[in-house]
């Protein structure tokens, strides 16, 4: 396995566990590339602990990292296809991870990926865990696309490193940029309009109606549901993400998961210049109160972030202004 995390003051056992989620990384490049050609990476697999259905490549990857990192630096890890930690007995590290991220899009040929977040070890299990995201000494992913790519943040800044195909070599490339603090893209899944709070749904009429509307400018929508790819577009040129809450039974937290998914995200945008929160409130700040908690997730360019934040804080009734002028979606 040839990567390098030299220069950027890693201790030998971050630099050590990094080097192995690197290692499965490749590995997982490889059988993702010949998806169908032995096999269907999209088969059903079960129902993971969120209640999420899983994938054949669901499974496979989790029992690769937790092959890989079994003997190794982490005492605890944290899965989203595990019930509950698994407890690796020695180690000083705490991992948490999604990993295999975005797996509707394996059998469309979409980007996918893996989302990590790395603590010391606390007292135990459930304390490594629950605890404040800026805590992390390291958060990222590892996207399987065109290009399989590592964007990780080790609390000073943003590194990203890009894996040579057909080998195991990882090559560091130019840091990614502070995010445009304006953006002219939004994701969002619209389908779900008419079940979002009244602030999400201000928020996106402003900038359905444009040139002509509130905010005197056009925008895009972008939505891949995959949230790796979905952070690595904004990461790459700006934008904002948001998935709300909504009054769909088991959507009123959203669907993300704060320790795995969200937080580590979070830590790259941050570090990036951006904004990161539950709609209102910092996402880093939070404390999830189990480890599969979900929260509503709006992260990305921080004068967007910011304006979805300063809509939650109006009052939320129909006699507002805001809220009762007839909107492009608005009924």
């Amino acid at each position: 396995m040839s990567v390098s995390f030299d220069g950027l003051g890693l201790s030998p056992e971050l630099a050590d566990t990094m080097t192995r989620l690197t290692s499965v990384g490749a590995t997982l490049a490889r059988i993702i590339a010949r998806n169908g050609l032995e096999g269907n990476l999209a088969e059903a697999a079960g129902t993971n602990a969120g209640g999420d259905g899983q994938k054949a490549l669901d499974v496979i990857a989790d029992e690769a990292f937790m092959d890989a990192l079994r003997d190794g630096a982490v005492r605890y890890y944290a899965s989203e296809e595990q019930d509950d930690v698994v407890d690796f007995e020695t180690g000083t590290l705490a991992l948490a991870i999604d990993p295999l991220d975005g797996s509707s899009n394996i059998d469309v040929n979409v980007s996918i990926g893996t989302i990590f977040s790395i603590f010391p070890k606390a007292e135990g299990p459930d304390e490594s865990f629950l605890r404040p995201g800026t805590e992390q000494i390291a958060g990222g992913y590892i996207i399987f696309g065109p290009q399989t790519a590592l964007v990780v943040s080790f609390g000073k800044g943003v590194q990203q490193w890009v894996l040579e195909p057909g080998t195991d070599i990882w090559t560091r490339v130019a840091d990614p940029k502070p995010l445009p603090p304006e953006t002219s893209e939004y994701a969002i899944n619209a389908s779900n309009y008419r079940h979002w709070p009244q602030p999400i749904r201000a928020f996106i009429d402003d900038m359905v109606a444009g040139a002509e509307g509130p905010r005197g400018r056009n925008f895009n929508m972008r939505w891949i549901a995959s949230l790796v790819a979905e952070t690595h577009r904004i990461i790459s040129r700006g934008g904002v993400f948001l998935y709300p809450g909504d009054d769909r039974e088991g959507y009123e937290r959203g669907r993300l998961r704060h320790v795995y998914e969200c937080a580590p995200i979070a830590l790259l945008i941050t570090q990036l210049g951006g904004g990161a929160t539950d709609g209102a409130d910092p996402i880093l700040n939070a404390l999830p109160d189990r480890l599969h908690a979900r929260t509503p997730f709006v992260f990305g360019s921080s004068t967007k972030v910011a304006r979805v934040a300063a809509y939650h804080d109006l009052p939320h009734d129909e006699s507002h202004a805001l809220f009762n002028s007839r909107g492009l979606f608005r009924s």
